[in-house]
């Protein structure tokens, strides 16, 4: 019996056994539904009355109302815009973080005329690609020239620059975050001064750009350091959590790439590994993840009331799950579609850190009952010397905990962040959190180098929304 098949009729004996006690746990919360709030958004007319474009990010959770959008069509208009256009001046990639990195009355500037691979060399493994690709474009081109990226995130409509800003990763036991794969960017500073910049030119620079959330300038393009493409074997399978999360620091190195995701109200945890392989080519199908996510939604909506049987039917459901193996080119196997909108927090903690943390967010959940459908996301990745990289000289993990778009992610995050405090967790900087310029001082070793870097190249303050300025101001 498969997955889906048994969920429906368990919930109809549920049905049955609840006799009008079964209720809903999918309430709003008090900022309301996030689908309600892509409608409802104000109108807005600037100074001649001509009506705002509103700016929203993907899960409809943030906006705002920029006076101006530019779109550049060279580093040349580009450099010109930075020293004339209203500030705050900011980047917009494919709009995916959860933090207001974004959010401007200024200007909103798009890089969609940065794209695509400029250059490659066959000798050094390397490929230029302009910082307004998406990392879903840059695949086909770099494999056609015999090169892969050596790891991807699972999501990869960002955009490059987007991407790196932040710091996003996908997860492996010696792999570093996207970052990590970068030899020299080019920035165009706020004053319009262009900087070629690597290891061992203009290396503070470097080191700060790698990861700067859009606050130095504007980075257009990006060399990346790759190897020789690939295929990959990707496997999905249901384990212990117990078992599984306990084993996990040694599995981890037994793969290219390994991740997890903790089921809340359940005793198994989905595993998904990768490894390279010479196999023929046995395409991915359609993943089923977003139908197991809503299934999982209509499961806490139905047994919220009476978490044994809910515990129990899902147990039941993901054991009924077979083991799945796909084989193809490296760009193929790693992206996943993530067609629901969810809100996001996610922590970067010491790896040894892990399995402790982990189980206390299963115990905050759990324990208090909360209306949680969604899977945990768990993830390893290496370390890396970007001034503000999350993973800077630190072996980690990452625990990310999501919300669906239209359910309010503050009466949920709020209660298991202390538990990353505890640990001295770094936030991804593209997802929800509520530390300061204070404690984020005391977590990264380079943060003053780098607002020093910053100040320099924009003393102004051009780049800084308000949030940004709570942190560097």
């Amino acid at each position: 019996m498969q997955r889906r098949d048994f969920i429906s009729l368990a919930l109809g004996g549920a049905a049955v056994a609840g006799s009008g006690a079964m209720v809903s746990c999918s309430g709003d919360g008090e900022h309301g539904s996030g689908l309600q709030a892509f409608r409802s958004l104000e109108t807005v007319y600037d100074a001649n009355g001509k009506r705002k474009i509103p700016w929203q990010n993907w899960s409809g959770y943030l906006h705002s109302y920029p006076d101006k959008r530019i779109t550049p069509s060279d580093e040349a208009e580009l450099a010109q815009i930075l020293q004339s256009a209203a500030s705050p001046i900011r980047p917009a990639g494919a709009s995916h973080s959860f933090t207001p990195l974004v959010p401007t009355d200024g200007s909103l500037l798009s890089l969609r005329k940065f794209s695509g691979m400029s250059s490659y060399d066959p000798k050094a493994m390397t490929a230029t690609f302009g910082a307004g690709t998406r990392i879903g474009s840059v695949g086909a081109p770099l494999d056609a020239v015999g090169q892969a990226l050596p790891n991807m995130p699972d999501i990869d409509e960002q955009t490059l620059a987007g991407a790196m800003a932040t710091a996003t990763h996908g997860s492996g036991h010696s792999l570093p975050a996207l970052h990590g794969q970068v030899e020299s960017l080019r920035l165009v500073a706020a004053n319009g001064e262009v900087i070629d910049c690597s290891n061992t030119r203009n290396s503070e620079v470097f080191n700060a750009a790698l990861v700067s959330m859009g606050s130095l300038g504007v980075v257009t393009q990006y060399t990346l350091k790759n190897m020789a493409s690939y295929k990959l074997k990707r496997k999905t399978w249901i384990a212990p959590f117990d078992e599984f999360v306990d084993g996990f620091a040694d599995m981890v190195k037994q793969y290219h790439s390994l991740e997890f995701y903790y089921i809340p109200y359940c005793d198994y945890v989905l595993a998904v590994g990768m490894t390279m392989t010479d196999d023929p080519v046995s395409p991915r199908t359609e993943d089923g993840d977003n139908d197991a996510v809503m299934e999982l939604k209509l499961l806490r909506d139905t047994l919220g009331w009476w978490p044994g049987l809910r515990r129990w039917v899902a147990n039941r459901a993901v054991k009924s799950e077979t083991l799945q193996e796909n084989v193809d080119t490296w760009y193929k196997i790693y992206p996943s579609e993530r067609a629901v909108r969810f809100n996001e927090m996610e922590y970067h903690l010491p790896r040894e850190a892990m399995a402790e943390a982990l189980r206390r967010v299963r115990q905050t959940i759990e324990g208090n009952n909360l209306p949680i459908f969604f899977p945990v996301e768990v993830r390893a990745v290496a370390q890396d010397d970007a001034w503000l990289s999350p993973f800077y000289q630190r072996e980690s993990c990452s625990i990310a905990a999501h919300r669906i778009f239209s359910e309010d992610p503050m009466d949920y995050f709020p209660l298991i962040e202390p538990i990353y405090q505890d640990y001295e967790g770094r936030p991804h900087w593209a997802k929800m959190n509520t530390m300061t310029k204070e404690t984020f001082a005391a977590r990264y070793p380079r943060w003053q180098d780098f607002s020093q870097v910053r100040a320099q190249l924009d003393p102004q303050g051009k780049m800084l929304n308000p949030y940004l300025k709570s942190l560097f101001l």
